[in-house]
Formats: C-alpha cells, structure tokens, sequence
C-alpha cells in the first residue's frame, strides 16, 4: 500500500497577502516591517513560509536567537508537509546560526549533514550543485578536493541557470583560491561574483549577505584595501540598503580588519566594537575573531593595556599570533616578540598574507635587539614572499624591511628602497604604512638631503595627526626636533599647540612657576594660567608635573619642543 504526501496546507486571502507584504519589506531591507507582516501572519495560521520569512526579518535586525528559532520552526513544518526542499533551505541557515554564530560546531555539522541529506533526497541537477557547494564550503578535505567540488556545483549551476548558485559557488571558490594564494585566478571570480549582485541577478539577501562577507575576507586574507574600497563604493546604495547590518559579526570583523589598514582608525573601531558587541549578547565562541583585530587597533592607537585585556587567554590563536607580538615589541619585550613570530612562521602551510606582515614585524624585532644579520634574513624571507606573490603591500613591506636594514648596516641603497616602498603602500591604499616608509626616508636622507627629509616627516606627521596615531606622531616630531625644526607639539586630540603655548609648555619643563612664566614672556600670571590649561587639555595632561615630564621625554639637544 503506498503512502500519499501529505497535502500542503493552502492559505487563506489574508495570510497570502500578509505572506506577500514580508517579502516586499524583506526586498526593501526593512527587518521590522517584514517582522510584522510575518507575526500576523502566523498569528492566523502556523505555515513554514512565514517562519522562513520571520527568520530572515530577525536576521536583519541583528536578532539571530530570534532568527535561529523561527527556522527551526519553518524546519519542522517543511518536514511535515515533506517539502525537502524548503527543509534544506531552513537547516543550512540553522547550522550557519550554530557555526558563524554560537561557535558550537559539532551542531553545525550535525546540521549541516541534514542539509545535505535533504539535498540528495531532492535529487536533480538543481540539488546537486548546492551539493557540491556544500561539500566544498564545509567536507573537511584537502585543498585540491575542495577546489574540484566548487568547479563541479558551478558548472551544474550554469548548466541548469540557477545563478544564485552559480555567483554563490564562484565568490566561495574565488575565496578559496585567494587562501591558497592564487590570487590572479581568484580575485578576478570575487569581482565578477560582486558585479552579479550589484547588477540584481543574485535576489536571495542571505546569499548577497555571504557574498559580501567573502569578499571582505578574502580582501583582507590578501590585504587588498583597494578592491574592497572600489567595491563598497560601487555597492553603496545595495550596502546602503542593508545598512551592513545583515552581516555575521565575523564579517565584520574583517571589516574592521580592512578599515584599519586604510588608516579609517574611527570606523575600523566601531566596526570591531560592533562586532565585539555581538558576541557579548551570548555569542562569545567566536569572539576572538574580533578580539584579535581590534587589539591589532589599539597597539597601533598605543594603547597597550586595552590591547593586553582583549589578547588575553588568546596566545595559541592564530589571528592573535601578530597583535601579540607586535604588543611584545611595543613594551620592549622582544625575546617574546621574537618568539611568537617564529613559532608561528615555522608552522607549515603560511599563506604569504599572514607570512608577509609577520616577516616584516621580526625585521623590526631584530634590528631593535641590535641583530642586523638576523634582521637581513628576515628581510630576504620577505622579499622572496613577495617575488612569489607580488601584491602591493607584500612589495612595500619588503621594501621597507630592505630599506631599515640598509640603515643599520649602513650598506646597499636604502633611499631607492625607501622610496619602492613609498610607491607601493600609495599603490595599496594604506596611508599609516606609508607614513612610516616617509619617516624611514627621511631618517636615511637626513644627513645629505635635510630638506627633503624635513618635507618627508611633516608629511608623515601629518597622516599620523589624521588617525590620531599618537605614537607615530611623537615619533615624527622627534625626527623633526632633531633635524632643527621647531615643529609645534600636538597631543591625543591631534590639535596643534600655538607658537606662545609651546613657549609656556618649554618653560614648564624648566620648571618654572606661573610668575616666572609670567616674567620671562611679559604677560600677566591669569593669561600664564589659561595657556597652562589650554596646554593640559590639548596633550591630555592631568597636571603641571605631567607636562613638565612631557617636556623631558621629547626633548633633546637640537632644538626646543
């Protein structure tokens, strides 16, 4: 005797059109609306279309508990009315929950099994392709097997015409190359992957969602502020449009990632406190992800004791592995600093965006220990990096790092150097770096050409006062005290000093009372006063005493502060 499937259930008038409202709100990116639409809906009758719905409006307002359990709902309903189809859609975004979100990957996979059990019992074309995807986004094999999985969903993709498939399978195996460092072969299927959203073909929000977020991951794996950039301009009124709001947090920890190496110091921030913000709502198994970028943010700001808090009880991951030791070299520590990085390098299988950056920290580390022969190793390591994968920032790093040993051994070219690595970091759209190559420059043409090494540190001063790079700042003034250039001080706020507040600030550090100030500039003690104050404000100073150690830690013998 053979069993009938079960009758879907037919809706009434009011819940299709309600069902029908959802989804035109879901279109516009309006999360509240299609929640509503959706509740009355299921008020008036229990279907798994309206959970579905009420999943993805939750999903867009950032409530993915909320999120999580209206798909489970949806799911249970799909399966009673014995539409695999629908079940599959409504489990793979329930293991996306468990896995992006919570962390709980066992749950993930367990779910992620069901999806493509689901799958196979569709059968068709059709269902193989987001098959193969699967098995390539989460089979848990080797690189070549995972590449030929992607190559094989997207050839059926394009076969039968399902092109959210198609542009899904081609933004994940772009991806997947760029991990391996095949960029050329991989960046190239991101962009066309983007355009295809851009141009309308992809409809599907949590499929646009994904497509964005890889591309983002992808941008910063391979450093490539560029891109990333010409995207998010191109997408600005589909980004607009979601507010960047359905993004996982991991997404937009890279991000913030990217964010920070455009120099965007103030928006890479609220990016990772966003991000970091929702993980603390209960989803904290990922939080390293965010935790690692944005303490990579706070030791470039110097702030180190934030840095030190968010690092903490991360030593074994790998994201954390350069913040830390970039913190280890920020406080002196550099047996640590060289410890991590060369523990982390000797691991097998580095792709050169983790390698480069790493190589060109330990140049740093080394030539700070005083070991100019270990620091030229590193420097060679890093130039054979970026031989093999000749991006922008890999060329400019290596530069950089050939450039500063140049200095110290006082051999070679380190102005041609200085100035490749000038070139590159414009190239690379990264500012901060830039900056840093300027003061390099101008330190290794201080003594033959001044002039030009005068403009090269005003100019890098400049872009550090921009991102409040306050460090990088009082190290550019230095440089420019020392080549007798009477640059005004600036402090936290980034402001600027004015010619007679730098007059009181110098006679404070020779610790002069306010009458004595007052006498030395011809001025009455109430004016003498407000400069104190002014002065205290500007620099985030608490006190006179603060000011006068302010005065001796930048002084030196060339000229006043």
């Amino acid at each position: 005797m053979s069993v009938s499937k079960p009758r879907k259930p037919q809706p009434d008038t009011d819940t299709l059109a309600l069902l029908a409202e959802g989804r035109a709100a879901l279109d516009a990116g309006d999360g509240a609306a299609a929640q509503a639409a959706f509740e009355a809906a299921v008020a008036l009758e229990e279907s798994a279309e309206a959970y579905e719905g009420l999943g993805l409006a939750f999903h867009l307002q950032l409530e993915y508990r909320s999120s999580r359990d209206a798909y489970e709902r949806a799911y249970g309903l799909y399966r009673q009315q014995r539409d695999a189809v629908g079940a599959f859609r409504a489990s793979r975004m329930i293991a996306m929950f468990h896995g992006g979100i919570e962390g709980e990957w066992a749950l993930f996979h367990g779910w992620l099994g069901r999806a493509a059990t689901l799958l196979e019992e569709v059968g068709g074309e059709a269902s193989l392709a987001r098959l193969e995807l699967l098995r390539g986004q989460f089979g848990g094999v080797d690189d070549a097997t995972k590449e030929a999985h992607f190559r094989q969903g997207l050839a059926i993709a394009r076969r039968v015409g399902d092109a959210g498939v198609e542009f899904h399978g081609l933004a994940y195996l772009g991806a997947h190359l760029v991990n391996l460092d095949r960029i050329d072969e991989g960046m190239p299927m991101l962009d066309e992957a983007l355009a295809a959203v851009c141009a309308g073909e992809v409809t599907d929000t949590t499929l646009v969602d994904e497509i964005f977020c890889v591309l983002l991951a992808a941008c910063e794996r391979a450093h490539d502020v560029a891109r990333a950039e010409q995207w998010m301009r191109e997408s600005q009124e589909l980004a607009a449009r979601f507010n960047m709001r359905t993004m996982a947090a991991l997404c937009r920890s890279h991000y913030g990632g990217l964010l920070t190496d455009a120099g965007r110091w103030a928006e890479a921030e609220a990016e990772l406190l966003a991000a970091a913000d929702l993980f603390t709502r209960g989803h904290q198994a990922l939080g390293a992800n965010a935790a690692t970028r944005l303490a990579d943010l706070r030791v470039r700001q110097g702030r180190f004791e934030d840095a030190a808090a968010l690092l903490k009880g991360l030593d074994e991951n790998p994201d954390a592995a350069r913040p830390l030791a970039a913190l280890h070299y920020a406080r002196g520590d550099l047996a640590l600093a060289r410890d991590r990085i060369e523990r982390t390098l000797a691991q097998p299988a580095i792709p050169a965006g983790v390698a480069g950056p790493l190589l060109a920290l330990l140049v740093d580390v080394q030539l700070a220990a005083g070991d100019c022969e270990g620091a030229a190793v590193a420097a060679d390591r890093l130039g054979s990096v970026a031989a093999d994968t000749p991006l922008h920032y890999l060329v400019a790093h290596a530069a950089l790092a050939k450039g500063k040993v140049c200095v110290a051994t006082t051999s070679g070219d380190a102005r041609a150097c200085l100035v490749e690595a000038l070139a590159a970091f414009s190239r690379a759209e990264m500012p901060v770096d830039l900056a840093r190559a300027r003061v390099e420059l101008a330190r290794a043409v201080a003594g033959d050409e001044p002039e030009v090494a005068i403009a090269e540190a005003n100019a890098a001063l400049e872009a550090f006062d921009k991102v409040k790079a306050t460090r990088d700042a009082d190290a550019a003034l230095a440089l420019l005290r020392s080549l007798g250039t009477a640059s005004p001080a600036r402090g936290r706020s980034g402001e600027t000093l004015t010619r007679r507040e730098a007059e009181v600030l110098e006679l404070l550090g020779l610790g002069l009372s306010n009458p004595e100030i007052g006498d030395r500039l011809f001025i009455s003690r109430k004016t003498v006063e407000h400069h104190v104050g002014r002065i205290l404000g500007k620099l985030g100073l608490r006190s006179r005493a603060e000011a006068a150690a302010y005065v001796g830690r930048n002084a030196d013998n060339s000229g006043p502060v």
